[in-house]
């Protein structure tokens, strides 16, 4: 998957396309007037440039992801550790935990998760 930016309105608009697809282009004007005060006219530029990004595509009116959102926000997370933490996981989740402290049921999920995940 190449690399997406995505502005905070543009993030949005794809979240409430993910939580709906696939989904008729008028009712995801329904949706985006009821969820962000848009009009039309702004639901299908937000929509246009989505698509432009190879992010959503809108064929015959339906419109739905090329890029799911689990595999979006994963690139996305490996793009933060990359570029603000060298690419060091440890130095992410030492900046993380840092300033939120793990429950027991946090620490022992992500245990499972490293243990599952071990080369």
């Amino acid at each position: 998957m190449h690399e997406i930016e995505l502005g905070l309105v543009q993030e949005r608009f794809a979240d409430l396309v993910w939580a709906n697809e696939p989904v008729a282009s008028g009712e995801l004007v329904k949706l985006s007037a009821e969820a962000f005060g848009w009009k039309k006219p702004t639901t299908y530029t937000v929509l246009r440039k989505l698509c432009e990004k190879g992010l959503l595509k809108n064929e015959n009116g339906i419109v739905s992801s090329v890029i799911s959102r689990d595999e979006f926000y994963s690139k996305h997370s490996e793009q933060i550790v990359t570029e603000s933490y060298g690419g060091s996981l440890p130095s992410f989740i030492a900046a993380f935990i840092s300033r939120k402290k793990l429950s027991t049921e946090e620490a022992q999920e992500i245990q499972q998760m490293i243990d599952a995940f071990k080369k």
